[in-house]
């Protein structure tokens, strides 16, 4: 089988290491870093470059970039995918991308699939790639209409054969609905959080608690932009929840009111303990 990347960042680089290391097929690669493209075919990443040439060889392709830049690479390109390919998208929301993009496959006569692998690291870019990301993670297929049971085994197949532990199926709206609490929202308790005047003071006072609750707040701010404003009303309802429960914590301290205190910091323990990955 031939698989084509299209971004060779963090994911999509990732994505390519690891179709090498744990599989036979070929692995053809693009990106609008040049040296990205020189890393990638220096460390054995990728057979060669993602082109007009090599598209129409491609039996899966992956296209991991922002979600606006994806549709209109898949308008690009959709005239060289060959009839009966799958493409997948990488995007960290699916409604604002999804329709648009099966329309397109449907009129070229190739199948779009939404993909959402729940891995990743702080830094970006190929360097930070890694053949082992995928280990034992959960894959999100968006799977839309699409009932081509073959295409759909040969798709989940990749995912297993790369490392992916476990394949969940869900809608673009369930997507993005999850993903608002799952991931978007950590990162912005993580980003609010170090902007206290007191965390640069934290050398000698710190440890895992601290470490865990700072570790998403350097981000990738163009692309967390990005995706935030495009699930905008399924996160802002994810704040307000939020906020709502913090002001309890809040009044029941400022109050010295240990019972109820005490019964907030139950209630949360006991919600953890119902909600273990």
């Amino acid at each position: 089988m031939t698989v084509g990347i299209v971004g060779l960042g963090t994911i999509g680089g990732s994505f390519a290491k690891a179709v090498k290391a744990y599989t036979d097929h070929t692995v053809y690669g693009t990106d609008i870093n040049g040296d990205a493209i020189a890393f990638a075919k220096f460390s054995d990443s990728i057979d060669g470059v993602l082109n007009e040439q090599t598209l129409p060889s491609c039996d899966i392709i992956l296209i991991a970039l922002y979600p606006e830049a994806t549709v209109e690479y898949l308008q690009s390109i959709a005239p060289f995918v060959k009839k009966g390919a799958a493409v997948l998208d990488a995007c960290g929301v699916k409604r604002v991308l999804f329709d648009r993009c099966a329309e397109i496959a449907s009129a070229h006569s190739f199948v779009f699939l939404g993909a959402h692998p729940m891995a990743g690291a702080v830094a970006s870019g190929f360097h930070a790639a890694r053949e082992k990301m995928f280990k034992n993670a959960s894959m999100i297929l968006v799977p839309g209409s699409c009932d081509d049971l073959p295409t759909l085994d040969k798709v989940c197949g990749l995912f297993r054969e790369i490392g992916f532990g476990k394949i969940v199926t869900c809608s673009p709206e369930e997507h993005d609905k999850r993903i608002a609490f799952t991931s978007q929202l950590p990162h912005i308790i993580s980003n609010a959080y170090v902007k206290s005047p007191s965390a640069p003071l934290h050398r000698g006072y710190s440890a895992g608690s601290f470490r865990d609750m700072a570790r998403v707040a350097k981000l990738n701010v163009p692309m967390w932009t990005e995706l935030f404003l495009q699930n905008a009303d399924f996160l802002s309802k994810e704040l307000d929840i939020l906020i709502q429960n913090l002001v309890l914590y809040k009044e029941a301290l400022d109050k010295r009111d240990e019972q109820s205190l005490a019964q907030l910091l139950r209630d949360g323990a006991d919600c953890k303990s119902d909600t273990e990955i």
